[in-house]
């Protein structure tokens, strides 16, 4: 398989990782730190953007829910004491869970890299062409295989979403593999979505026929048509919005009359970081609007202002209030 884009290097990767390492060792240590240690804090901070990136991936872990719950597990009986001071033990470990768990590394799951040939970061599109000349566009934070030759025509999303341009063959036909689904197709055009166990498929073109990886039921789609796949199988066909569920394949987000939750929920999948709604009463704000995908903080920025709503930004981190 060739590509016109290339995934970041195992050695940026490699960067990330020990810029986030050495947050969390800061987090403890500006618990009390001495004036000696605070100098040394801001010399760190100022000498790499990438670390004040990771030290405010880092806080909002550390002063998310999940390490709190932790601290008031690990707590025996009541005490005075401040939550780095209850948790100063197992802070390391448990941090680093938490970044793990609430996926602020792309990719964290060594098994996928292991196995995917193409892996995307959050807010990346990359190109691919397959052997037999079929286009494939992954979009953001995703991971994708594929093996063609003479005796198989086979691929496989692991996780996040993309857009098959599939050519015609008078062999056996390409099947991709998605979670509860695979898809057989040729000389086709169709989205295919895998999220937390859930895929969705859209067909722009042709025909496609699909299969439970279960109990094998099974599903035709023509042109225009769109279903979900989940735990319990097929949901019902229904009729495909190309403009606004197909409009990520043009470098867009298109949204009519959608509550600002789920449009926020769309938009954390293209940020490389945390947007944050504290205000409840905007949930339900309905939003209709025509967006570049490769903007998502412009897109946080423009709906803070008709929504009056008060943005504060920071690396890495937006909360809307």
């Amino acid at each position: 398989m060739t590509d016109t884009h290339r995934s970041p290097s195992p050695s940026l990767a490699q960067d990330t990782a020990e810029a986030m390492d050495q947050a969390l060792d800061w987090l403890i240590v500006l618990d009390s730190p001495s004036e000696e240690q605070t100098r040394q804090f801001h010399h760190w901070l100022a000498a790499d953007p990438a670390h004040a990136d990771a030290f405010a991936r880092a806080q909002a872990v550390w002063n998310g829910p999940q390490v709190s719950q932790c601290a008031q597990n690990l707590a025996s009986r009541p005490a005075k004491v401040t939550l780095l001071s209850r948790l100063r033990p197992h802070w390391k470990p448990l941090a680093t869970a938490a970044v793990l768990i609430l996926g602020l590394f792309s990719f964290s799951n060594l098994p996928l890299r292991l196995q995917a040939d193409h892996l995307t970061v959050v807010g990346e599109r990359q190109r691919l062409q397959l052997e037999d000349g079929s286009k494939v566009l992954l979009n953001t934070n995703s991971a994708f295989s594929s093996t063609i030759n003479d005796r198989q025509r086979v691929a496989r999303l692991y996780q996040g979403e993309a857009f098959f341009e599939v050519q015609p063959h008078r062999g056996q036909p390409l099947e991709i593999d998605a979670g509860p689904v695979t898809a057989s197709v040729r000389d086709t055009a169709f989205a295919v979505r895998y999220l937390d166990g859930v895929a969705q498929v859209r067909v722009q073109r042709g025909d496609v026929d699909l299969r439970t990886t279960g109990d094998d039921k099974r599903v035709r789609l023509t042109a225009g048509e769109s279903i979900r796949i989940g735990p319990n199988g097929f949901d019902r066909p229904a009729k495909l919005d190309a403009t606004t569920d197909l409009a990520w394949v043009q470098g867009r987000l298109v949204f009519e009359n959608c509550p600002l939750s789920q449009v926020l929920a769309e938009l954390r999948r293209y940020y490389p970081g945390w947007i944050i709604n504290n205000n409840e009463q905007l949930a339900n704000v309905a939003v209709t609007g025509n967006y570049r995908l490769d903007q998502p903080l412009d897109v946080v920025r423009s709906l803070a202002h008709i929504t009056s709503a008060k943005l504060m930004e920071y690396p890495a981190l937006v909360i809307l209030n």
